[in-house]
């Protein structure tokens, strides 16, 4: 059984999609983890994990929110911009003017509680980045970022890497993570995202973790779905 915190929500009354998946992955074994999201995740609600042959997946009163199982990932990291040039980054982060959920927990700019995941574009290339310090309210009874929160910053930074649709919001579909080291409190991280593909109302994109050494920590792959942004601000 889990429970979303309502503090971790992205849409206004669900879960942030990289947070519900970051907790569902750790009944799944595997160096690469992939959750699928069926439904919004309510909060504050006693939610059942159940084991299943491929996985595990999320439910709430019978009906499944998410499914996850193991996966592989193909992917190459690309070079980590220096903290300063993550900096300058964020400071064109276009959630700062507009945003379809501004309270969610790691990329709204209205959470002084949150994340402060601010990706924005770097200059002179097709990604966005941004610097990101975990604090002690993120961390495990061993001192290193609970993994949850790693999945939840691989996730918002991709939704950043394509124009927004015109009276749409952006949402989770899919996320695939792989883990490679651990993330301390107070270590000046770099987030970097970039967009590989686009069908339609589904956007592929791509995001690195980097540790204050410059070391990649985690990667992620994400399908970002676009949706009616009137429904999912009153859902």
């Amino acid at each position: 059984m889990i429970v979303v915190d309502k503090r971790f929500r992205g849409p206004p009354t669900s879960g942030n999609g990289g947070y519900v998946c970051g907790l569902l992955s750790q009944f799944v074994d595997g160096p690469a983890v992939a959750v699928r999201l069926l439904l919004p995740t309510p909060l504050n609600t006693d939610l059942e994990v159940r084991e299943t042959e491929g996985g595990a997946a999320l439910l709430h009163g019978g009906v499944v929110l998410a499914e996850a199982r193991s996966a592989k990932i193909v992917l190459k990291p690309p070079a980590c911009p220096s903290y300063k040039k993550a900096e300058e980054a964020s400071r064109r982060y276009r959630g700062f003017t507009s945003h379809w959920f501004p309270c969610c927990f790691v990329c709204g700019p209205d959470r002084g509680d949150g994340l402060h995941v601010f990706p924005g574009p770097v200059e002179g290339g097709e990604r966005v980045a941004c610097p990101w310090i975990p604090d002690a309210s993120v961390t495990s009874v061993g001192g290193s970022v609970s993994a949850e929160f790693l999945w939840a910053v691989l996730d918002c930074p991709g939704s950043f890497t394509f124009p927004q649709p015109a009276g749409k919001a952006i949402v989770l579909g899919e996320l695939q993570v792989e883990l490679f080291g651990g993330v301390s409190v107070g270590e000046r991280c770099v987030l970097v995202a970039w967009q590989i593909a686009s069908r339609g109302r589904k956007h592929h994109t791509a995001t690195a973790l980097f540790g204050e050494s410059g070391a990649c920590r985690a990667l992620g792959l994400a399908t970002f779905l676009t949706v009616p942004e009137q429904g999912w601000r009153q859902s």
